[in-house]
């Protein structure tokens, strides 16, 4: 089992570069099924989502080349199945946009339940609204999505609540659609405008996404494209938290500053400093970072994502800070090592008080999840003495290299354990991916 070590006290320095957006790139994939002819995508992260979604393309049918640099190519015209493996599937939560993708290629689709980490209640009913109102028929049987539909009709559809994956998976299955479709509450996050400037880029019709209200008006053929994918928001503010809690000094390169405006002003609320730039932001941290109250919100409130890894900084800040954690159940699991950590963190329901500490101690912790993760090596940045994070697995998810990179801003941290870590595992068997 592979952990990150890490001798913590060391105050990051220099300029890091940040890959393309995760949650982007997990529905930009599938989506290019939906092409007669091949689609080539940039700036894709080489994380584990990335990989293993790889290689459910290939299993359907589909002919893939992933490259080490970030660019992929993907043939749809093969694909034959409309049934994702479940084994695989299982893997990631972002299997469950093959629904969308198989309904409006072939007017069917199979897909296992979407596993992903365990954050709390994540139901797909917004989904399985969605392509009921374009007419399909869905039923889950034996932990089973299954969804028919002799012709997808476009429908004005109200989300009841503003989730991400159930207005991509709408766009998904509506931009083949016959007619006009209206998804109303719609998610307003970069990945969401992302997705629909692909399906555009491929010849589709999508119109105001980046607002609550969005139109896709059906088109009967999708093409070939090439496209690059935005820049990771959440890895971004991953790194700024990381330079201000460890009272460092780090320009965060290739991102688009305005997705990062809800993180940027909660630091300067801090006492941080933040300056902007054309693509970049540079973050100073403070050595006597000030209490915050955050509330997690969707796009453009500050992000779910987040809220671990900002915690930690919350910890070692003078006075009580207070996090309210709205849109998930179990996105506090992290606390109990953070505690171990010195830590004074108490929750309540899903508010979390932190009065601030002098510092934390290094000591041995997991992960619980993939963000959980990221907060325990931030924790484990500023710790005085060693720690050794477990579960990185989760980690290897959502962030590509990471130790590498912190490693170029000086912090002292390796990966040990070269067994059988699954990014290896299934980068080794990336095999038929060229």
């Amino acid at each position: 089992m592979e952990k990150f070590y890490i001798r913590g006290g060391i105050p990051l320095t220099g300029t890091v570069k940040i890959g393309g957006a995760k949650n982007a790139a997990v529905a930009i994939m599938p989506a290019a099924l939906l092409a007669d002819e091949p689609c080539t995508i940039d700036n894709l992260p080489h994380i584990d989502d990335v990989i293993t979604l790889a290689e459910i393309l290939q299993e359907v049918g589909a002919k893939v080349k992933l490259n080490k640099n970030g660019r992929i190519t993907i043939d749809g015209s093969t694909v034959k199945s409309e049934k994702a493996p479940y084994d695989m599937a299982k893997r990631m939560r972002a299997s469950y946009y093959l629904l969308g993708v198989f309904l409006g290629k072939f007017g069917k689709a199979e897909i296992p339940l979407p596993g992903g980490c365990e954050i709390g209640a994540r139901p797909i009913d917004q989904h399985i609204k969605g392509f009921e109102a374009l007419g399909a028929k869905v039923e889950i049987e034996h932990g089973i999505v299954k969804a028919e539909a002799k012709e997808l009709v476009g429908n004005e559809i109200y989300l009841d609540v503003v989730s991400v994956g159930a207005t991509i998976n709408i766009m998904l299955a509506a931009v083949k659609a016959k007619g006009v479709t209206t998804i109303v509450n719609a998610a307003k996050e970069p990945h969401v405008v992302d997705v629909a400037n692909f399906l555009n880029c491929m010849g589709g019709n999508v119109k105001g996404a980046g607002t609550d209200t969005i139109r896709i008006k059906g088109v009967d053929k999708l093409n070939a494209c090439e496209y690059s994918i935005i820049p990771d928001q959440i890895e971004a503010g991953t790194f700024m938290i990381a330079a201000a809690a460890t009272k460092g000094n780090v320009i965060i390169d290739n991102v688009i500053p305005k997705h990062l405006e809800s993180v940027t002003a909660k630091l300067l609320e801090m006492g941080v400093q933040v300056v902007e730039g054309d693509d970049y932001v540079q973050v100073r941290g403070t050595d006597k970072p000030r209490k915050v109250n955050i509330k997690t919100l969707p796009y453009p409130g500050f992000p779910t994502d987040l809220q671990q890894p900002i915690s930690v900084f919350c910890s070692i800040a003078e006075g009580t800070s207070v996090i309210h954690e709205s849109l998930f159940d179990h996105r506090f699991r992290h606390v109990e090592e953070l505690r171990r950590m010195g830590a004074n963190i108490k929750v309540e329901d899903r508010i979390a008080i932190i009065e601030g500490v002098d510092g934390l101690t290094g000591t041995q912790v997991s992960a619980t999840d993939l963000r959980a993760g990221a907060a325990l090596i931030i924790a484990g940045l500023v710790a005085e003495g060693v720690t050794e994070v477990e579960n990185i697995h989760f980690i290897d998810r959502g962030y590509e290299r990471i130790e590498s990179k912190l490693a170029g801003l000086k912090a002292d941290i390796k990966r040990l354990d070269d067994g059988q870590g699954l990014l290896k595992a299934v980068s080794a068997n990336i095999l038929r991916i060229k």
